[in-house]
């Protein structure tokens, strides 16, 4: 078993990912970028981010500073609307790339806080999956697909985690599995309220046969942008599953230990669990198999991490955020990406990585990102917290 998958994947949420260490591959010169190497008597140059930590990368970092010249200043932040609220009140003048994923770019650039990607400046773009590519992975260009606004980085859903050893195969793939009342009392969720109600709500959608026909915002259906009858049915199947849950996990230390000690058997996650629980197992360390189920028969949640220009960026920094996009996305590094955050890869390095390393890393899933409803905003966050206060009083 390679050494890079038997590390531990602590974490809060995928936002928390802390772990340091990355395998050492053989570095590459960003080529077309040299000429940015800055003369010892110039101001050396800084690439202001505002990004996720599990892609500060001390390795990549150091190789984009050696071979550019410039200085990697990095700022932290944990989820979408915290980074958006930055740029928002004046941080395109502090910050030249930004992070985030889902549907958010788009609104980035609607917004004016950013400004298109040009790929044609990001070579190493030739190795990211079509699936991860505009013409496939729409939500990366603006509405009229005119610009690309943002390039991609890695992915990833919120699937559901099941042991296999404990669940009948005609239960796995759909999520009503979280509603059977078999295996009540095995069952755990996260305690954020946005995936809790997005999940049901796909799963109450379907139900009422709502989500094929045509929507009231003329767009096809997003489970963050539920109906009124829509959010009261969700309501009344969280309050259905309540009665059905171990707990509601508050990280995945706590979901392992449940999971590892045989009291779930299954719980909607980032993969996380999932992916530490598959190599206990190659390693004769657990008694039981477990299946990741990416995309469940009425539909699944996901997210693909991505890398922005800030609208204020000046001339030099911004050909700085194309060579730091292309230097993340050349293979070699990569693959110390996807080892270190322990992510699902964007870019093809099946050619790098183990057998078991493509399969803990989706690099044979990528057609089903795409198929996944996006993080998004709740279209009535008000709406949405007065219906988890409910469940949550039930």
């Amino acid at each position: 078993m390679p050494k890079a998958l038997k590390g531990r994947l602590n974490s809060l949420n995928r936002r928390h990912l802390l772990k340091s260490g990355a395998a050492v591959l053989g570095a590459t010169a960003l080529g077309p970028f040299a000429p940015f190497v800055a003369p010892a008597r110039a101001a050396t140059p800084t690439l202001r981010l505002l990004m996720w930590q599990p892609y500060a990368i001390k390795e990549i970092i150091d190789e984009f500073e050696k071979t550019t010249g410039a200085k990697f200043a990095p700022t932290f932040f944990d989820g979408n609307s915290e980074a958006f609220n930055k740029l928002k009140v004046g941080g395109t003048k502090d910050f030249d790339m930004v992070m985030a994923d889902g549907f958010w770019p788009r609104l980035y650039f609607r917004q004016g806080l950013t400004k298109a990607v040009d790929y044609t400046k990001i070579p190493n773009i030739s190795g990211v999956f079509p699936d991860f590519l505009p013409s496939s992975f729409k939500l990366l260009a603006d509405e009229e697909g005119k610009n690309n606004v943002a390039a991609p980085n890695c992915w990833g859903g919120y699937g559901i985690t099941v042991n296999t050893s404990a669940v009948a195969p005609e239960d796995v793939g759909s999520i009503d599995l979280l509603l059977n009342a078999k295996y009540g009392g095995h069952f755990a969720t996260n305690s954020r309220f946005e995936e809790n109600i997005a999940l049901m709500g796909i799963l109450a959608a379907t139900r009422m046969g709502t989500k094929d026909q045509p929507r009231p915002d003329g767009k096809p259906f997003n489970p963050y942008q539920l109906t009124d009858a829509e959010l009261e049915e969700t309501k009344r199947l969280l309050i259905e599953q309540k009665k059905l849950l171990l707990t509601r996990y508050q990280d995945y230390d706590s979901l392992d230990r449940l999971m590892r000690a045989n009291s779930v058997w299954a719980a909607p996650e980032f993969a996380e669990t999932y992916r530490h629980l598959t190599v206990l197992k190659r390693d004769g360390k657990l008694p039981f198999e477990v299946q990741h189920v990416l995309k469940p028969k009425e539909g699944g949640l996901g997210w693909v991490d991505t890398w922005m220009i800030s609208s204020e960026a000046d001339p030099e920094r911004t050909e700085l955020a194309h060579a730091w996009i292309n230097l993340f996305l050349q293979k070699e590094n990569y693959a110390r990406v996807v080892r270190s955050t322990g992510y699902g890869g964007v870019v093809d390095v099946r050619s790098i990585l183990t057998p078991d390393e493509s399969e803990l890393y989706f690099q044979n899933r990528s057609a089903e990102a795409s198929q996944l409803h996006m993080f998004d905003q709740p279209s009535s966050p008000e709406k949405w917290e007065r219906i988890w206060s409910d469940v949550e009083a039930s």
